[in-house]
This record gives C-alpha cells, sequence and structure tokens, in this order.
C-alpha cells in the first residue's frame, strides 16, 4: 500500500469530469437532435439530462463518503443488493465503455475527415486508437495532464460556440441564415437553421 502515490491534482480531476461528459456526440449530432427537437426540445432534454447526471453523481458521492474502497462503483451493488448483481454491473459498464470507445473514436474519424476529405475515416480512427492507448499506459501524472488539455481543447470549444452564436443571434457577427417556418417544412424546403 505504500507504493501507491497521488499523481493527479484538482485541477486533473475537475478537468476529467467536465471532458469527461462532453463527448464528439455534443460536436456530431447536436445540428440532428436541433432539427428534430428544435431549440426549446433541444434545450429542455439537455437540462433533464443533466439533472438526472447530477442526482446520480450526488448518490455516488455519498455512498463514496460512507464506503471508501479502491474498487469501481460496482461494489456498492455488492453490498446493497448483491455479489451477481455487482458482478453484472461491471461487465454492463465495461461493455458500455468498449461500445461507446468504439463511437467516440468513429465520431472523432468522421470529424477529422471533413477536414480533411482526402483521408479515410478509418485512418483518423485508427490514429485516435493509438493515441488513447499510449496515453492509458503513461504514470497518473502524464495521464492527467494529458486528460486535462484535451478537456480544456473541448470546454473552450463550446463556449467558443456559444459566443459565436450569441453575436450571429444577436446580429452582431451578420447571417444570412433564417429560421425554418412551418411552410419551408411541409415544402421540404432545404435550409441551415433550425425551428421552434
Amino acid at each position: 500500500m505504500s507504493n501507491f502515490r497521488r499523481g493527479l491534482e484538482e485541477r486533473h480531476v475537475m478537468m476529467l469530469s467536465f471532458g469527461g461528459v462532453i463527448g464528439t456526440g455534443l460536436f456530431l449530432s447536436t445540428g440532428y437532435t436541433l432539427q428534430q427537437a428544435g431549440p426549446v426540445g433541444t434545450i429542455v432534454s439537455y437540462i433533464v439530462g443533466a439533472l438526472l447526471v447530477y442526482i446520480v453523481m450526488k448518490c455516488m458521492g455519498a455512498l463514496a463518503v460512507s464506503h471508501p474502497d479502491v474498487g469501481g462503483f460496482h461494489t456498492y451493488a455488492n453490498i446493497y443488493i448483491h455479489p451477481s448483481i455487482g458482478h453484472v454491473v461491471a461487465w454492463s459498464y465495461w461493455l458500455c465503455w468498449t461500445i461507446a470507445l468504439g463511437s467516440e473514436i468513429t465520431a472523432g474519424g468522421i470529424l477529422f475527415q471533413k477536414w480533411f476529405p482526402g483521408f479515410p475515416v478509418w485512418l483518423f480512427s485508427l490514429i485516435f486508437i493509438v493515441i488513447i492507448v499510449a496515453i492509458n499506459f503513461t504514470n497518473s501524472k502524464i495521464y492527467g495532464e494529458t486528460e486535462f488539455w484535451l478537456s480544456l481543447v473541448k470546454v473552450l470549444a463550446i463556449i467558443a460556440f456559444i459566443v459565436i452564436g450569441l453575436l450571429v443571434l444577436f446580429n452582431v457577427i451578420p447571417s444570412d441564415l433564417k429560421p425554418v417556418t412551418q411552410s419551408d417544412k411541409l415544402l421540404d424546403v432545404p435550409t441551415c437553421s433550425v425551428y421552434l
């Protein structure tokens, strides 16, 4: 036990949590969500999702304080439900992240192919896999520092998108985009904007 050292600082953990909840799906599929649900529906769904995540994390924090353990959160299912349920929770979590990581890597490849159309998606996906594996083979200090800066890029990108969107909304940045009206929707007129 004396060989363990704390390699992550508070800023690393905070940015890891921010970056962990901001996936490539936010950048890749928000347009589709806006198209299907509209701005109000998208905001409401994000608020509901954020509240659910907040409630779950408060509960997990309470459990972690009551039962400090070096294992994962499946140990709480072992304690409060049954060891077999804890086993299922642990493997389900692993399977979820295995599938999610594949979809995140593919989404990253799709995003990068938009910027570099001459390269196939699989090449970017392979590059991302190699980078992720290399980062995970480093010690916790290097891992935390790398994740801190990568998460900061995601947070700053979202802030920039919000600021640019507000500038377009208040006509500080001129734009010829117009909202979609109901008649445009019925006629299937292609537009770049979203509807309420």
